[in-house]
């Protein structure tokens, strides 16, 4: 089942000053988010397989947004995060099976490589619920300068019968990390 898409929000943070220190080259973050409809809002199924599907079409679709966006070769991505909000008609079983089992293979294949987990985030919530996406490194889940998160907040989204999807993509770590 393809995912039943309502919109796509791609944007892009750049720090360029940091503690009053110009940060050169800036560290930036792409964030990709995707506004789906929830095919088992307000039911129960045992079965998500379609909604595992659908992890899969979008960890492609919405890397490939990212790494666009920050116009940079794939294998240039260092850190990656990924993150849902699913609307009140929803369970959290919705979004941790989009998330979990087949999105991480085609976001590591948009980034060329990611050997580390891909850190995540997931809760129930409405339109305008915001969502600190987690970053980590893609290849070294021990460093520490790349342990971060970006914020994820659509003012419509998630409606009752929706999900929102964020995939975050960076091509640093921290600005002037020292811890």
């Amino acid at each position: 089942m393809p995912a039943d898409i309502r919109k796509i929000i791609v944007s892009v943070e750049d720090v360029l000053l940091e503690e009053g220190q110009a940060i050169e080259p800036p560290t930036r973050t792409a964030l990709a988010i995707a506004v789906i409809a929830n095919p088992f809002a307000g039911q129960y199924s045992a079965d998500l397989e379609p909604l595992m599907e659908i992890g899969a079409e979008l960890g492609g679709l919405l890397g490939k947004r990212c790494v666009a966006a920050l116009g940079i070769a794939p294998g240039a991505a260092v850190s990656y995060g990924k993150g849902a909000i699913v609307g009140e008609n929803g369970g959290l079983e919705h979004a941790a099976a989009i998330l979990h089992p087949r999105l991480g293979k085609p976001l590591r294949t948009e980034v060329e490589k990611g050997d580390a987990l891909i850190p995540s985030a997931k809760k129930r919530g409405g339109p305008g619920s915001t969502l600190d996406v987690p970053l980590g490194h893609k290849d070294d889940a021990w460093s520490r300068n790349h342990f971060s998160a970006i914020e994820a907040r659509v003012t419509d989204a998630p409606r009752v019968d929706e999900i929102l999807v964020a995939v975050a993509v960076t091509d640093s770590g921290r600005p002037l990390p020292r811890a």
